[in-house]
């Protein structure tokens, strides 16, 4: 059966543009960039807010291909973005985080996890710097470095980051926001692929639980809470208990976003899967 995809908390920086607010900056990099001269046109240096400006284009070229999934063309564009935040702002300003971000997903989808570690934990030490131990943004920041982790195989070290982001989002949050369920999610499956299956039931059981309450019975993340589990219990081979809940993702899916959608093909094929080992 195939595995839903973890649910990451970076995905929301990609589904913005460029010059998106920033957590801890409220707005964009640069002041005003609709002056009427710029320094270019008066054939002097660029101001800061000028390149600042720049660095948000190549980021908007950049978020226009990697939705195409262009991600060699994506890389240099993101990486000139930082390369000119960081020369005008410093290395540890918190406006370098939306830079910092986007160049550490697309090198993570491209399988270079390596070089998206340390990008991962610069943010991380950002946002701790900027905003306290304790902020959601932090707590994002840890499951996006944990997921990283877990893609490697490095179970150890992505568990107490994932328990230390659960945790912070309860406090801040309260015990029931929906971040709290793609924690809750996110963490039962690390624990599902140790095998650790008494402890990820309960945690996938209880991140349905906010997802219905939150969002309603019928949005596209109860689906995939319910395919999770459903896959948790085709692996210990429950297949009567995987079933009921594969059929419900495929209803809500199907209603959702439709029967052509990947996610809904993917539930499907698991379906099908199960069915055939029921025989």
């Amino acid at each position: 059966m195939k595995r839903k995809f973890r649910i990451i908390g970076i995905a929301l920086f990609i589904s913005t543009t460029a010059t998106a607010c920033n957590p801890m900056s409220g707005g964009s990099d640069s002041s005003n960039s609709s002056t009427a001269t710029t320094a270019t046109d008066q054939g002097t240096k660029p101001s800061g807010n000028e390149q600042l400006a720049e660095a948000a284009k190549l980021n908007e070229q950049a978020l226009s291909l990697f939705v195409q999934g262009k991600y060699a063309e994506v890389e240099p564009l993101f990486r000139r973005a930082l390369a000119i935040r960081e020369k005008v702002l410093g290395s540890d300003h918190p406006n370098l985080t939306i830079s910092l971000s986007y160049l550490a997903v697309v090198l993570q989808v491209q399988g270079k996890y390596t070089e998206a570690e340390p990008l991962f934990r610069r943010l991380l030490s950002i946002y701790e710097k900027q905003l306290g131990p304790d902020h959601p943004s932090v707590a994002t920041s840890l499951g996006n470095l944990a997921g990283l982790l877990q893609a490697q195989g490095k179970y150890a070290e992505a568990e107490p980051l994932y328990r230390r982001s659960l945790e912070i989002k309860e406090k801040a949050l309260g015990v029931n926001h929906p971040s709290v369920a793609l924690s809750l999610n996110n963490l039962a499956l690390l624990l599902d692929e140790q095998g650790k299956y008494a402890e990820a039931e309960p945690l996938f059981r209880r991140a349905i639980a906010i997802v219905e309450q939150q969002l309603g019975p019928n949005h596209p993340n109860v689906a995939t809470s319910l395919s999770n589990l459903a896959e948790l219990f085709y692996t210990q081979g429950k297949y009567n208990e995987a079933e009921p809940l594969l059929r419900r993702a495929m209803a809500i899916l199907e209603k959702s976003i439709g029967p052509n959608h990947p996610n809904t093909i993917t539930t499907k094929n698991n379906l099908d899967e199960l069915l055939k080992k029921k025989r």
